[in-house]
């Protein structure tokens, strides 16, 4: 059955009338920032007025603020294939990168100092590239960070290398790495793993523990949709909860954080990677947002998610030939995006935007799509199609105003 029938669209007709999404406007955008839960508001209100302004500082102990991290922790453990208590929140995503391949490199390091590889790929993010080069350098004692194609990461997987750190799914195009194969094959090297999450949970279903992952950290404002800003989750695999350095030793993270002693003891398993104070009512929207996935299986997602990047596909290739597909053609071998090339990605990006379709623009050339099937159907995807034809058919992108470049992009 095609999607947006009946049958096809039910398992998400509820999550739908979930979010708030502005009228006239298509929102494949989720992949950067995920749209409002309408509870997110009342949630982060209740918790100002409620807690905040009427427990004021016992609100700490009486309404939970101090074990939000973990509850809120064990909620994404389920849709990212974690046992409970190996997740904690807090900070962001480059902090928790540079915590999880810190840890890493440390219990590599006990176990085969020889080791000064961190291995990654030139579809990782950036940011973890650069977290990964500044703490090979301060380390001072001879890591390098190589970086290939990610086409030749497993033959590159050998002897020298002591983490393997990746980004699951490609931000720029979505191609999906597959995670149990590239984890064994790192184990049989004798070398650790990191997976960077940001383009994946709540996007596909996530198998942490079945993989063998050692280490793995996300953000929560794209497809978890927890607000701008949301805090970031780490996850420890339990083999190492209790052994694992912190590197980035906070207060919080300390075995008894109100003896205030001067001397640092990490917490016991993953709390171990809190750092500071939790960012309370940021924490309430995501609790909120969280809401939306009870009784959401992430089966049912993925393959909504499948169906629907295949009809865009489709659709942009009929319509639209001067658009040349960047992601994998094969539905299982992307994450929930689609991405096109053109000379002129931005400016069709920004035309689009300005005729109610908000994709976004990645640089040197590529225009994204992000598809959540929590809130988009068949109907938006054949909408944002159709406008992008008259875009490209009417030459709509070809005017200044498109060209100037925003602060963020």
């Amino acid at each position: 059955m095609r999607p947006g029938t009946a049958a096809a669209a039910d398992p998400f007709a509820a999550t739908r009338a979930l979010f708030h999404l502005p009228p006239g406007i298509i929102y494949l955008d989720g992949n950067s920032l995920g749209p409002l839960p309408k509870a997110a508001a009342a949630r982060v209100a209740a918790t100002m007025t409620e807690e905040w302004g009427e427990r004021l500082i016992r609100a700490w102990n009486d309404a939970g603020w101090m074990d939000a991290p973990e509850r809120i922790g064990n909620r994404i453990a389920r849709l990212i294939g974690a046992a409970p208590g190996t997740v904690t929140m807090g900070d962001t995503l480059s902090i928790k990168i540079y915590q999880a391949l810190g840890a890493a490199l440390d219990l590599a390091r006990s176990a085969a100092p020889d080791r000064r590889v961190v291995l990654s790929d030139s579809g990782n993010f950036p940011t973890d590239l650069y977290v990964a080069s500044g703490l090979v350098e301060t380390m001072g004692q001879g890591h390098v960070v190589k970086v290939v194609e990610p086409e030749e990461v497993e033959g590159a997987i050998d002897e020298t290398v002591a983490v393997l750190m990746l980004t699951e799914v490609d931000y720029r195009t979505g191609r999906l790495h597959d995670m149990a194969r590239l984890t064994a094959k790192a184990h049989d090297a004798g070398a650790l793993t990191v997976w960077d999450l940001a383009h994946s949970a709540g996007a596909l279903p996530v198998d942490l523990a079945g993989a063998g992952a050692d280490f793995a950290a996300g953000c929560t404002y794209k497809y978890l949709n927890g607000g701008p800003g949301a805090p970031a989750f780490i996850y420890v695999a339990p083999r190492w909860a209790d052994r694992a350095r912190p590197v980035l030793s906070g207060w919080l993270g300390h075995a008894a954080p109100f003896a205030f002693d001067l001397d640092y003891r990490p917490a016991a398993g993953t709390g171990r990677m809190r750092v500071g104070t939790p960012p309370v009512l940021a924490l309430a929207a995501l609790d909120a947002a969280l809401d939306v996935w009870d009784g959401v299986a992430m089966d049912d997602v993925r393959a909504a998610s499948m169906a629907l990047t295949a009809l865009l596909v489709d659709e942009v290739e009929a319509r639209c030939p001067d658009l040349v597909l960047a992601s994998p053609r094969d539905p299982a071998r992307r994450g929930s995006q689609v991405s096109f090339r053109h000379p002129e990605g931005y400016a069709i990006c920004q035309a689009l935007i300005a005729h109610g379709v908000i994709g976004d623009f990645r640089a040197p050339d590529a225009i994204r799509f992000g598809i959540a099937p929590l809130y988009i159907g068949a109907d938006e995807v054949r909408g944002a199609a159709a406008i992008l034809e008259r875009i490209m058919s009417e030459r709509l992108w070809d005017d200044p105003a498109f060209r100037v470049r925003a602060a963020v992009t």
